[in-house]
């Protein structure tokens, strides 16, 4: 049996590249980037999608991958895992974000503890944010939409020299502002509550200056503050489906040029 050097292209780079996009997003995502799934756990799943993907490929270019071409060819797949992986992290950034603002507005800004996912130090009400927005994430199948999508891509956006282009990457970068009016949205019934009790208690201290307003006004406005996050959850369920949407809605668009 003889194999020609086109042939063991091919079949290299029939098993490399989508291996390289798969990996790219799953370590710009959230959850699959996650530090508590071990990196060779990741590995493996990559692999896996890759061997499964392999045979659905319809065209791959019998390009040496250590060539200037072939390097060319796994940049641009990397790029294409790394944007799916990023918009889909803006969306968990909103409500973050969000967290945050809740957070400093109602004096709990430095209550903080580490993000296990990320591995930095946010507000408590962000973690608390972004563990709801994954469990809902998890309950609308958003992760097995997105391993669809991006085995889906192979047929949108073939393996080739030319990738997402400088227009997709403008349009990600355009769609970030997409994280502050998200953000904004969820926080803006929190923060609107708490702007009237801090201007109440402007007024009772304008009106009774003997009054210790710090003695009263932080444990109610904590108080409050954690009323009012638990009457703005239920917002949650309308905004997450709406960005996620949002969100496949553009990985589409970018994968079908």
């Amino acid at each position: 049996m003889e194999l020609s050097i086109t042939e063991i292209n091919a079949w290299v780079g029939g098993f490399l590249w989508p291996f390289l996009r798969i990996s790219a997003m799953f370590v710009s995502a959230p959850l699959f980037s996650s530090r508590m799934i071990p990196l060779k756990v990741r590995l493996l799943i990559g692999l896996l999608l890759s061997l499964m993907i392999e045979p659905m490929i319809l065209s791959v270019p019998a390009t040496e991958p250590l060539s200037p071409e072939g390097l060319l060819i796994s940049a641009h797949q990397v790029l294409i895992g790394l944007g799916m992986g990023f918009i889909l992290q803006l969306i968990f950034s909103a409500f973050a974000l969000a967290g945050e603002v809740v957070a400093m507005s109602m004096g709990l800004g430095f209550a903080s503890m580490i993000d296990p996912q990320n591995g930095v130090q946010i507000p408590v009400l962000s973690s608390y944010y972004v563990v709801l927005v994954t469990l809902i994430f998890l309950a609308l199948n958003g992760h097995l939409s997105l391993i669809v999508m991006i085995m889906e891509s192979f047929q949108s956006l073939p393996i080739g020299v030319h990738g997402v282009g400088v227009d997709g990457v403008w349009q990600i970068v355009a769609w970030a502002s997409a994280m502050f009016s998200g953000a904004v949205l969820v926080a803006l019934p929190a923060l609107i509550s708490l702007l009237m009790v801090n201007l109440a208690f402007s007024m009772i201290t304008r009106t009774a200056p003997q009054l210790n307003i710090f003695a009263v006004g932080f444990p109610m406005t904590l108080m409050l503050g954690f009323i009012f996050i638990l009457f703005s959850v239920p917002a949650l369920e309308l905004q997450v489906p709406r960005l996620l949407t949002e969100g496949y809605e553009l990985m589409s668009q970018i994968l079908d040029r």
